[in-house]
């Protein structure tokens, strides 16, 4: 019996007794892929960005056989599986926060997280094949908001009320992922926001401190473990066929390619000339040692003196953020973002004291003057779709990015929510 060694992806080739079966996919794969050529005239699409984005943008291309040839160029691959460890996602929390992260003012920027966060059971479906053995993509299903003074409970109490008066903006979402179909009419109910008593909360978290001036829950939030969805979004672009150009680029008109999707993050301003900077995020990483108080069951997030920090729940341990710093490329941890992280961690979950601090680490977000990515077809370049731009809300807005990015190839109205993201907002006269 001839032994068939496994594939990148984990998985086995077809044995020899299937190899009819093998052939009949293989030339309807080819012909699902002519399909997607004629749809789109694109035979090889660049992903210009292997991080969440940029993987997410490609095994959606590839997946839906869009193009005979999809590649991604990202020219590091510290990360187990090839990921890239220097990129935000790697650093990041993995929330997902529209409602907790809301802000009077901030209508575009709500509709697009919620949006996006109506997508996500879809999107970890697809995606649950490829997930690697351990932990689960999905580390909590819930957030708990609180604030410890009386003028952070002002604030909050203003920017959840707010909240609760937006309207839903997935009534017309279409595309891969979408949650919803168009006319439906989800409304912002209970599950996404609701106060909470302090009662309430010791008995879903018992382990908090009771210092909490105001309490919100939101059940439709959570969080999920951003390196574990990098690893199965990295398999699973393996598995689809997706390939990977190691070389760094540095001019797009360099990247053969019929269509080419920009998800460089901060490299996205030197690139195509966005309105993109780095902000410093420093993130902790620690694990629980025996004996230890419990972790959260599901997300904290607080103010605490008016300043914002996060719990975040792991497979054994904790990650702990929330800091932001104007410092251009820097990546250093500093001795004074630790102390604060740790101080206002501990405020809010007094036995984080006892857990080993494991990991450090900062990563830089791609921020736009607004607070908005940019999605959708450059303004001068018909070539180029931009899925840049993120911010802090990279892994949040996973799935309206990759359904904005399958929209303009398919040249179909993107989502309602992502049109307030377009890439000419700041240049038109």
């Amino acid at each position: 019996m001839t032994e068939h060694a496994a594939t990148d992806d984990g998985s086995r080739p077809a044995a020899d007794g299937a190899g009819v079966a093998a052939g009949a996919a293989a030339v309807a794969a080819q012909g699902a892929a002519d399909a997607g050529i004629a749809r789109i005239g694109a035979r090889r699409v660049a992903v210009v960005g292997g991080s969440v984005i940029g993987l997410a943008c490609a095994w959606s291309i590839a997946r839906t056989h869009l193009a005979r040839e999809v590649v991604v160029y990202e020219p590091d691959d510290s990360g187990p599986d090839g990921v890239p460890a220097s990129a935000a996602a790697w650093v990041a929390g993995g929330m997902l926060a529209p409602f907790s992260e809301a802000w009077p003012g901030e209508e575009a920027v709500f509709a697009l997280g919620v949006d996006s966060l109506r997508r996500w059971p879809e999107f970890l479906r697809a995606l649950e094949p490829y997930v690697p053995p351990g932990p689960p993509v999905r580390t909590a299903t819930h957030t708990h908001m609180l604030a410890v003074d009386e003028a952070d409970a002002r604030d909050l109490d203003m920017a959840i009320n707010w909240a609760a008066r937006q309207p839903d903006p997935t009534r017309d979402a279409v595309g891969p992922g979408s949650g919803s179909h168009p006319g439906a009419t989800t409304a912002i109910t209970g599950a996404d926001l609701r106060r909470v008593t302090r009662r309430e909360l010791r008995e879903a978290e018992p382990s908090l401190a009771r210092v909490a001036r105001a309490v919100y829950r939101m059940d439709s939030e959570g969080a999920v473990d951003n390196r574990v969805l990098l690893a199965a979004l990295t398999r699973a672009c393996r598995a689809e066929g997706v390939t990977w150009e190691r070389n760094a680029v540095t001019s797009l008109d360099d990247v053969d390619a019929d269509r080419v999707v920009l998800a460089a993050g901060a490299g996205s301003a030197e690139l195509a000339g966005l309105p993109v900077r780095p902000v410093k995020g420093e993130v902790l990483r620690l694990r629980a040692r025996p004996g230890c108080e419990d972790p959260p069951r599901g997300v904290v997030r607080a103010f605490v003196r008016g300043r914002p920090v996060y719990l975040v729940p792991r497979e054994g341990g904790l990650v702990v953020g929330a800091t932001q710093y104007e410092h251009g490329d820097d990546r250093q941890v500093t001795v004074a973002g630790v102390r604060d992280l740790l101080a206002d961690a501990e405020t809010i979950f007094p036995g984080v004291g006892e857990y080993e601090l494991t990991e450090a680490i900062a990563g830089l977000r791609p921020m736009s003057p607004d607070n908005l990515p940019f999605l959708g077809v450059d303004a001068t370049d018909p070539r180029l779709i931009h899925a840049t731009g993120h911010g802090r809300n990279g892994i949040a807005l996973t799935p309206v990015t990759v359904a904005a990015v399958w929209a303009e190839l398919h040249s179909v109205p993107v989502p309602a929510a992502a049109r307030a993201a377009a890439p000419d907002r700041f240049s038109r006269g």
